[in-house]
C-alpha cells in the first residue's frame, strides 16, 4: 500500500516514489530518536599502521545481532580505519537503510581511531557474544611485538580499566580519596605516627580498584601474581580504548 501511494504520489516516476518512499520512512525513524537505545554491536578493524573502533547502537539485543546489522558496522569500523572518521558520511545511507528496515532508534555511538607513530605495534581485541561483538579494545605499545599489544589488549576487555597511569587521575580525586583515608584510618584507631604509611598503602589498592582502575598496576588477567606494568616491561603502552555495549 505504501508503494502505490507512492507511485500516485509521484505521478507513477519510479525513482521519485523511491525517494519519497525514504524520505517518509527516515521522517518515521526520526520520531523514534527518543528511544533507549543501549543495545548495540561494536567493531574493531586494522589497516595498515591504523586502528578504529566503531559502536553501532540499537534499540534490542535481537536487531544488534542480526546479520544486516553486523554487517554495517563492520564496514564501519573498516571505512574508519582506512580512512579516518570523515568516511562515516560515505555510509551514512546504509545506516539510514537499517533505520528503516529495521524500524528501531539506531544511530553511530563511540568511533575511535589511532594512527601509530613509526616504529610503534597497534593491536585490537573484539570479545564476540550471541554473534556480535559487544566489548572492544584498541592498544598502541611502543617498543614491544604485536603479540604484547594484543595480550594487554585481552587484559583491557576484561580489566576495563579507567586509566593508563596515575598521572592521568584527576589530582582532586587523589586528594579527596586521600583525606577520606586518612579519616579512616583514625576512625580504626591506628598510632597516628603510623597513619602516612598505612593511608599509602590503603591508597595504592585504591589505584587498582579506582572506578576503571589504573591499567599498569592491575593484576595481570592471565597472570594475577604481575601487574600489567611488569607484564609490560620495557615497553611502553602509549594508549588504549574501550566501548562495552551499554556501558
Amino acid at each position: 500500500m505504501d508503494a502505490k501511494k507512492a507511485l500516485t504520489e509521484t505521478d507513477g516516476d519510479y525513482g521519485a516514489a523511491v525517494v519519497w518512499l525514504r524520505e517518509r520512512g527516515l521522517g518515521k525513524a526520526a520520531e523514534r530518536a527518543d528511544r533507549d537505545n543501549t543495545e548495540g554491536t561494536i567493531a574493531v578493524a586494522i589497516a595498515g599502521d591504523a586502528a578504529a573502533l566503531v559502536e553501532l547502537k540499537s534499540e534490542s539485543d535481537f536487531v544488534a545481532k542480526s546479520p544486516q546489522f553486523v554487517g554495517v558496522v563492520n564496514q564501519l569500523a573498516e571505512a574508519v580505519a582506512a580512512e579516518g572518521e570523515g568516511a562515516l558520511d560515505a555510509h551514512k545511507d546504509a545506516v539510514d537503510d537499517l533505520k528503516l528496515t529495521l524500524k528501531e532508534n539506531i544511530e553511530v555511538g563511540e568511533v575511535v581511531r589511532f594512527v601509530a607513530e613509526p616504529g610503534n605495534v597497534l593491536d585490537t581485541y573484539l570479545h564476540v557474544q550471541n554473534g556480535r561483538g559487544v566489548n572492544g579494545v584498541l592498544v598502541e605499545i611502543a617498543g614491544g611485538t604485536r603479540e604484547l599489544a594484543h595480550d594487554i589488549a585481552v587484559h583491557i576487555a576484561f580489566g576495563k580499566p579507567g586509566y593508563l597511569n596515575r598521572e592521568e587521575i584527576p589530582a582532586d580525586e587523589v586528594a579527596a580519596e586521600r583525606s577520606a583515608l586518612e579519616a579512616q584510618t583514625r576512625n580504626e584507631g591506628k598510632p597516628e605516627q603510623a597513619i602516612p604509611k598505612i593511608v599509602e598503602g590503603k591508597l595504592n589498592g585504591w589505584y587498582k580498584r579506582v572506578p576503571g582502575g589504573v591499567l599498569l598496576e592491575q593484576p595481570y588477567a592471565k597472570d594475577d601474581k604481575q601487574s600489567v606494568a611488569q607484564v609490560v616491561g620495557d615497553a611502553q603502552v602509549v594508549r588504549f580504548a574501550q566501548a562495552t555495549v551499554g556501558g
